[in-house]
């Protein structure tokens, strides 16, 4: 599902699109051409040019432009003091790549960043909020069930940050 509007609410110095969310799981393939197909329901959202970058636990990230300017924009402002915080920068920022989507919603996943989720042919699309995440299928499913094996303690660490 995603949900869209124009409403813009200015945030500091970033704007944010607060009325957008994708959400849901999807099976979709890498063509032999490194091409994979985005869900169609959230193609309007994404707009015709998106960064794909590393995520983290080994999936990609797809971030439609307004989005990634933003967190590109609070990435680039972290202090470069600490390791850990440039590691972090280097592996988001530098690991990016702006696409265009073709006229059938697909985009092209360089090399590398097949290669640091590794992606094979079958692959999820899930939805998370601001966000896509391209998982290999294998990768999601052991992912998927080990963090069902402990939703009770997930869902208690999310108690205690007052989500629940």
């Amino acid at each position: 599902m995603s949900l869209s509007s124009t409403k813009v609410v200015k945030s500091g110095e970033f704007y944010s699109h607060t009325d957008i969310m994708f959400i849901g799981e999807y099976s979709h393939s890498v063509d032999t051409k490194k091409r994979l197909a985005l869900p169609s329901k959230f193609r309007k959202e994404l707009g015709k040019s998106v960064v794909v970058t590393r995520g983290l636990d080994n999936c990609l990230f797809v971030y439609p432009m307004h989005e990634w300017k933003e967190l590109a924009h609070k990435l680039g402002t972290m202090p470069i003091g600490e390791a850990s915080t440039r590691a972090f920068v280097r592996l988001m920022l530098a690991g990016a790549v702006d696409v265009q989507m073709d006229a059938q919603g697909r985009v092209l996943i360089p090399d590398y960043l097949k290669e640091y989720a590794g992606l094979t042919k079958d692959v999820i699309v899930a939805g998370l909020f601001n966000r896509l995440e391209v998982w290999d299928e294998k990768k999601w499913r052991t992912y998927k069930a080990g963090a069902e094996k402990n939703t009770d303690k997930i869902a208690e660490n999310l108690g205690k940050l007052g989500v629940y």
